[in-house]
């Protein structure tokens, strides 16, 4: 799975409706994904118990010019031909 998202902190607002469904990440984390009810798009998530940060798809922004990742998680899923951008960090599953 390959995922490019952006990471904000509270005070955002939430309009509209969405389709949820709970991951649980490899260390117990779950994870609430809010996808579009019509088609099925992936939106944005955030972490069950962990108030002010969600966690929006770059997909969702019609912005060419969104700046490139500065952190990749779970690097050790990472595709060979996924390139990262100089002076990202990278870990190799979750940050401590």
């Amino acid at each position: 799975m390959f995922a490019a998202l952006a990471g904000f902190a509270a005070p955002y607002k939430i309009i509209g409706s969405a389709t949820e469904y709970v991951r649980t990440g490899d260390q117990g984390a779950k994870f609430i994904f809010r996808f579009c009810p019509v088609c099925g798009t992936n939106l944005f998530h955030t972490e069950e118990g962990v108030s002010g940060r969600v966690s929006v798809a770059v997909g969702a922004f019609a912005d060419p010019g969104f700046p490139a990742p500065q952190v990749s998680v779970y690097d050790c899923r990472r595709h060979p031909w996924v390139q990262l951008p100089p002076g990202a960090v990278a870990f190799k599953k979750d940050p401590p």
